[in-house]
């Protein structure tokens, strides 16, 4: 992996109290844990800066306070951990005492968690628990409704790469918290021949074809989606795709088409259906016996939930 020059978070030197680890800023990061520390020093600094001065302004620097996250809204709670890591991160003898779990249903009045550390800690930090737990909460209240309206239908719900730039990480956790499931995380883990590679790499045949050379020599291992567009397409990959695509996706197609797909497929790869599907719509794909349902919705739709930090004295 190659590190760039590291970026520190500037407001260490304006506050003996705050600890933060010196951390390289990756091109490629492959652990959850690694990037989840990147997301937040990077988001820290972005909202410190040289220095949280309405707090410098008028706290002492050893003052020590309790804050309680309060639930203000019924839905599923989503970013726990992420808070607890967030608090610990920057003051390691933080103590962080639960009252709730991520995934858990959540409802107005509740509590979610305390924290007690330096004053310092808990108001600069405030706001990136807020605004990643309110945003988490709300993915995942949106996953749980897709999730429990098939609930009866072995298909499984999908995201998609729909998602804000350097908060993926998180929107993506949301997703799994609330019951849904993951599909690639970027460009970089798995082959998907969309309907532009296809075009540009000369039709569905020579797509797969030439990505499958790829995989051989470049990448071992690496699994490969085609997107069809039509059932013409679905049996051109029946034809020639045996051993090298695992993945069907079925874009745009009407419930009827899919259920005919799926049928022409049987079982030789996973499918996966797309494209305008919706809340009022999904049973009538989930039907069909496909595999799973891609909803750029779960995330790109979903509505921060209302949550406040409020000091204790």
């Amino acid at each position: 992996m190659l590190c760039q020059s590291s970026r520190i978070a500037s407001f260490i030197s304006s506050d003996p109290t705050v600890h933060v680890p010196t951390v390289c800023s990756f091109v490629f990061m492959n652990s959850y844990d690694e990037m989840l520390q990147h997301l937040i020093i990077e988001a820290l600094n972005e909202d410190i800066g040289d220095g949280d001065h309405s707090t410098l302004s008028c706290i002492a620097p050893n003052a020590r306070g309790k804050a309680v996250l309060k639930i203000k809204q019924d839905g599923v709670l989503a970013g726990l951990s992420v808070a607890e890591k967030i608090f610990t991160l920057v003051e390691p003898s933080v103590t962080f005492t639960s009252y709730k779990k991520d995934g858990e249903l959540m409802v107005y009045g509740e509590k979610a968690f305390v924290v007690e550390a330096t004053v310092h800690t808990i108001l600069k930090c405030e706001r990136l628990v807020l605004n990643i737990m309110q945003r988490m909460s709300g993915i995942a209240t949106l996953t749980r409704q897709y999730a429990d309206t098939i609930k009866d239908y072995s298909t499984k719900i999908l995201d998609t790469r729909k998602t804000t730039p350097n908060f993926r990480l998180l929107e993506k956790e949301a997703v799994k918290i609330g019951g849904g499931t993951n599909h690639r995380y970027a460009l970089y883990d798995m082959i998907m021949l969309k309907d532009n590679h296809i075009d540009f790499a000369g039709g569905i045949e020579s797509a797969i074809n030439k990505a499958w050379d790829y995989v051989q020599t470049k990448k071992p291992g690496l699994k490969i989606e085609v997107e069809t567009r039509s059932l013409a397409d679905v049996k051109k990959v029946i034809q020639m795709g045996d051993g090298k695509v695992f993945r069907v996706m079925l874009d745009n197609f009407k419930p009827s088409e899919i259920t005919e797909a799926v049928g022409l497929i049987n079982k030789r790869f996973e499918t996966e259906a797309s494209g305008g599907i919706n809340l009022q719509n999904i049973v009538k794909y989930a039907k069909t016996g496909v595999d799973y349902i891609s909803v750029g919705a779960l995330i790109h739709q979903a509505k921060s939930l209302d949550l406040s930090l409020k000091a204790e004295i």
